[in-house]
């Protein structure tokens, strides 16, 4: 069975930085994809970055020039630098992976959520 365990949430004041990081555990083939989403309160989850097996990266607009996805492949981990936090960026943060099954099948896979709180 495969799990997604994230870490390195918390209360930050505005201007801080955090560093998320995701760990992939369980067996599998691969794993192709990686990313971030957040989820505000009120709102919709939304799609923070993401990083291909290759190293390619992609950011959503309000985090572009501030956050950086990074990956680590032997470690099946994938990373989420944080500055120049704002109140904005408060919200759950959720690890993502699209992990490809020993079997060769492709599925979708969540962490379970990590708290991002940004004062003013």
């Amino acid at each position: 069975q495969v799990q997604l365990v994230e870490s390195g949430g918390g209360l930050v004041q505005a201007g801080g930085s955090l560093r998320l990081s995701c760990a992939a555990s369980g067996t599998f083939f691969s794993i192709n994809a990686m990313g971030w989403y957040r989820q505000a309160p009120g709102k919709q989850r939304e799609l923070v970055a993401t990083i291909t097996s290759g190293g390619s990266t992609d950011y959503a607009d309000s985090v572009k020039g501030r956050f950086t996805i990074s990956r680590d492949n032997a470690k099946n981990t994938v990373y989420l630098q944080m500055n120049s936090l704002k109140p904005e960026d408060t919200a759950v943060y959720y690890c993502n992976a699209v992990i490809r099954s020993k079997m060769y099948r492709l599925s979708n896979y969540w962490g379970q959520g990590t708290q991002v709180t940004v004062s003013s």
